[in-house]
């Protein structure tokens, strides 16, 4: 038996699944039917608790091909009906054994949709899992869930960003230089890079101004990854001398909130935020709904319409999410400088967002000329 404790004292009872034991984090819904094994290595789940949505979850099993880090990183993990046989040519071993082999706690037999219900009415919130040894009294659970720290307030890129830089090179021609400030990046966002002629040097997210430039960047680009926004004062001080040089610059997800902060906007926590590969965003330079990869807690407050003077010029919201209006792009109309909220990279994901690199090309080649 395992057992699911929330903060404000809802239980939900199940099985065990993967690792035996104990794990907190923040408990957070994704709405993704495929893609679990992208999901549970992108660096932006660090500390989070993930509900899968779909019902049945572990038919591919896992294989050594899509990690997109060096580990999982959610600190557990809620499904319904895994699955009892993994079916994939590409399968290594069952999300089970991987779960158990990175000591990743987990549960099964919940009633997910009540459990997304409860988590969208209520917002998300500190959780804990317990199996083994680890359950005990419903109270004594509680307890230890809300002495959990909160997420607001925290800071975590630097825990999962890279300590060393290192190099993607260009597939073929290589046609540009780029720096990737990691604040939590996944390994398909330079790879992508890689796809369109550019050689990625993937920077720690200590990274100073000095170190950046040294490399020699045709465009500098910000990468998602977890916690609070307002805890990135390092990243936004960065930023600010990258926009000062008028560098190309893209950022997504977490780079698109350090925009945000430093172009002088503030952030806030969304109540249930936006996790999963089926959001809707229109793209108001084109007019075009994408459908778009999700994974955020935390969103950047500026206003919809009309323009904002900044300290670097004009700037503008380029992007929305049609479910509920929050800011999904920013860009600057007087610098090369522009960032989105979701995830182009498409891991797992739709690819309706692929053209976002090319508009990065685009910039670098108009800076060139």
């Amino acid at each position: 038996p395992a057992v699911l404790v929330l903060e404000d004292g809802r239980v939900f009872r199940g099985r065990a699944y993967g690792a035996v034991g104990e794990a907190f984090g923040e408990a957070v819904f994704s709405t993704g039917m495929t893609g679990y094994q992208e999901t549970l290595t992108d660096p932006s789940y660090d500390r989070q608790i993930v509900v899968a949505t779909a019902p049945q979850i572990g038919n591919t099993g896992w294989n050594d091909e899509d990690d997109e880090s060096r580990r999982i990183w959610v600190s557990g993990y809620v499904v319904r009906d895994p699955s009892r046989v993994a079916s994939n040519w590409r399968a290594a071993r069952s999300l089970d054994e991987e779960l158990v082999g990175q000591g990743v706690v987990g549960v099964s037999g919940v009633d997910t949709r009540a459990l997304t219900r409860h988590l969208r009415e209520r917002g998300s919130m500190r959780a804990g899992i317990f199996s083994g040894e680890a359950i005990a009294s419903e109270a004594e659970l509680v307890a230890r869930v809300r002495a959990q720290p909160r997420m607001k307030g925290a800071s975590l890129y630097e825990e999962v960003a890279t300590g060393e830089a290192y190099v993607v090179p260009a597939i073929g021609e290589k046609r540009f230089t780029v720096a990737a400030v990691d604040l939590g990046i996944k390994g398909m966002t330079p790879q992508r890079m890689a796809e369109r002629g550019i050689e990625v040097h993937v920077l720690p997210a200590a990274v100073t101004a000095e170190e950046l430039y040294a490399v020699g960047p045709d465009g500098v680009f910000f990468s998602n990854g977890p916690g609070d926004p307002a805890t990135a004062d390092g990243p936004v001080a960065l930023m600010t001398a990258v926009l000062e040089r008028g560098t190309p610059l893209f950022g997504i997800c977490f780079g698109n909130q350090v925009l945000g902060r430093a172009l002088g906007f503030g952030t806030y926590k969304l109540k249930y935020g936006h996790r999963g590969i089926n959001q809707p965003v229109q793209d108001r330079t084109t007019g075009k709904v994408e459908v778009t990869a999700h994974n955020h807690g935390f969103a950047v407050d500026a206003p919809l319409d009309g323009v904002s003077e900044t300290r670097f010029g004009r700037a503008e919201v380029s992007h929305v999410c049609l479910n509920d209006g929050v800011v999904e792009g920013l860009r600057l109309l007087d610098r090369p400088a522009f960032s989105v909220q979701y995830h182009p990279e498409a891991a797992a994901g739709p690819h309706d967002a692929a053209y976002l690199f090319d508009r990065f090309v685009s910039l670098m080649e108009g800076q060139r000329a």
